[in-house]
């Protein structure tokens, strides 16, 4: 019991604080409680057996590409004041498409072959 809870302690220090696991293969997962309804749960239920999943699979995997689309769309760019006035006068008046980028979308998409 001892070792478990120290372990678990780990996982809430620096590695789980940084984002990155620990490389000697010695952290153990942690255990999150949530309590929802049981319309909430039956609907992830069936999600996950829609995709062969177990519910533990289906959440977690669910939950974490959610925290990357979160986590990018929160990036904060910061331009000096000459700087953002330049790209705010970019986006609103482009250059016309050169030979280069007329190329690049009369080509088939990749995920169309």
């Amino acid at each position: 019991m001892t070792k478990r809870r120290s372990a678990a302690a780990g996982v809430k220090g620096t590695a789980a604080r940084s984002g990155t696991a620990a490389k000697s293969g010695t952290e153990s997962k942690a255990a999150i409680n949530l309590r929802i309804e049981p319309d909430t749960r039956r609907m992830i239920d069936s999600a996950a057996a829609a995709l062969g999943k177990t519910r533990t699979e289906f959440m977690i995997e669910t939950a974490r590409a959610r925290a990357v689309d979160v986590l990018l769309d929160q990036r904060l760019y910061v331009l000096a004041p000459d700087r953002y006035a330049a790209f705010v006068r970019a986006l609103d008046d482009p250059p016309p498409p050169g030979p280069k980028l007329r190329a690049l979308l009369g080509r088939k998409p990749a995920w169309d072959t």
